[in-house]
């Protein structure tokens, strides 16, 4: 029978190959023959399950993985054939009959099964000083984070700024940091920082702190005053497009329950400053946050006529064909919600792309997007049907409602498809409707 062999092991960072005899003799990834060389106390024995999953973001070594899960080893066994397995996993394999090992497929010539106590020992080892390391980091991050909230307590003017600038580093880098400031009153002082005298500076790192923190109610209630939400606002206008980006995405969640008549939702000031950040053509990561805060904005039909003054329509009409479908969603919701009053119609009937922009959409991007075009081509060409159906039909919407009609979507698209194909083909003949659309003595 042959000898089992010890894998070679390249995990030493300095990509010298040993074996496992070897990396446990001389101490490689905490070896040195048992645990203790860890520096975890026999009473601290240290769960090897848990250290796991704790530990799951992090690259484990090749030789840890259980070829069967691909998850690292809690209980590995070798084969005759010299391969290792976790115990519960290559005992499935060979409950289920098969007689072979699952990585060579060589038939197995003794059916013996020998713990890896090497292997588990190194294994054991490795993850118990990542382990210590990751809770130390941790306790040091906690500590920092503790040492900064006593110092913004005491401190004014550019050591405040300072101090907030480390804080945003660490929080935005470290878990840990996240669960301190929850839990230590952090986002309360976070928040007693904004008002009316705040500077730009200092309002920019404290957006980018608490953009990266989970808020309470409570927490949102208190952010959501109105000399909060005004500088907020001004730094969106104003700051950088990493601050422009933060206080969008902070103001969208700080809306998650809000009243309708609130001062955000009915800030002018805000949706200019959202249009312009989704149409920077140099910051294209701007797009999809200023459109998500959008469409919450238009959401309330108390604003709609106000969104439509300041030029809404023409500028996201004029977006549509450079936008990816999960930003195209977004950018036609908001013109549905538009297009519901008067103004928001008429706005669209006068922007000379709208109708082929959006019959381009259709049948190309998704089933939703394709229902908010229709929805919306329909109120311009209901509004005036006269001037907006030629302009439709030679832009191609009847062959275009024509597939919608016979494709396999919902019964209500294909109803609304039917109803605006028969809008459009008042002003014509049979004949001539289908010659201008181009339709085949099928398709009639």
């Amino acid at each position: 029978m042959p000898m089992y062999q010890p894998p070679k092991l390249d995990v030493s960072g300095g990509g010298q190959v040993l074996d496992l005899e070897t990396a446990v003799k001389d101490g490689v990834l905490g070896g040195g023959g048992g645990v203790a060389a860890t520096g975890v106390a026999s009473t601290e024995k240290l769960d090897l399950k848990k250290m796991i999953e704790e530990l799951d973001s992090i690259e484990v070594p090749s030789v840890f993985i259980c070829p069967i899960s691909l998850e690292p080893m809690q209980d590995p066994v070798t084969l005759c054939t010299g391969q290792t397995y976790e115990r519960a996993n290559i005992f499935k394999w060979l409950s289920l009959g098969h007689l072979t090992c699952p990585t060579t497929m060589q038939e197995l010539w003794d059916d013996s099964i020998t713990p890896n106590k090497t292997l588990y020992h190194l294994i054991y080892s490795w993850f118990s000083q990542k382990y210590l390391a990751m809770k130390k980091k941790s306790e040091d991050v906690q500590g920092r984070v503790l040492d900064i909230l006593e110092t913004l307590k005491k401190v004014k003017g550019q050591a405040r700024v300072q101090a907030l600038k480390e804080l945003r580093q660490v929080v935005g880098n470290h878990s840990a940091a996240k669960k301190t400031m929850v839990n230590n009153g952090g986002i309360g002082l976070m928040s007693s920082l904004l008002g009316r005298f705040t500077t730009h500076a200092v309002g920019s790192e404290v957006v980018g702190i608490l953009v990266n923190l989970n808020l309470d109610s409570e927490s949102k209630l208190n952010l959501m005053q109105p000399e909060k939400i005004s500088l907020m606002v001004d730094i969106l206008n104003e700051g950088s497009i990493e601050t422009k980006i933060n206080c969008t995405k902070l103001i969208e969640n700080l809306m998650g329950g809000e009243d309708s008549e609130s001062e955000t939702v009915s800030s002018l000031s805000l949706s200019v400053g959202l249009l312009r950040l989704v149409k920077d053509k140099r910051h294209p990561n701007g797009v999809q946050p200023g459109l998500a805060l959008l469409r919450a904005i238009s959401s309330h039909e108390s604003v709609r006529s106000s969104m439509v003054s300041i030029g809404a329509v023409p500028q996201l009409i004029e977006l549509l064909p450079s936008l990816n479908s999960e930003c195209l969603e977004l950018a036609l919701s908001i013109l549905k919600n538009l297009s519901s009053v008067p103004e928001g119609r008429l706005a669209l009937k006068d922007c000379a792309n709208t109708i082929p922009n959006l019959v381009k959409l259709l049948m190309r991007v998704s089933e939703s997007c394709t229902q908010l075009a229709l929805s919306i081509l329909w109120a311009v060409c209901k509004l005036a049907p006269e001037e907006c159906a030629p302009v439709a039909v030679e832009a191609g919407l009847a062959a275009k409602l024509l597939l919608v009609i016979q494709s396999g979507c919902n019964p209500t698209l294909k109803q609304q498809s039917a109803e605006l194909l028969k809008l459009c083909s008042l002003n014509y003949t049979a004949t001539i409707f289908i010659s201008k659309c181009k339709l085949t003595r099928t398709l009639q």
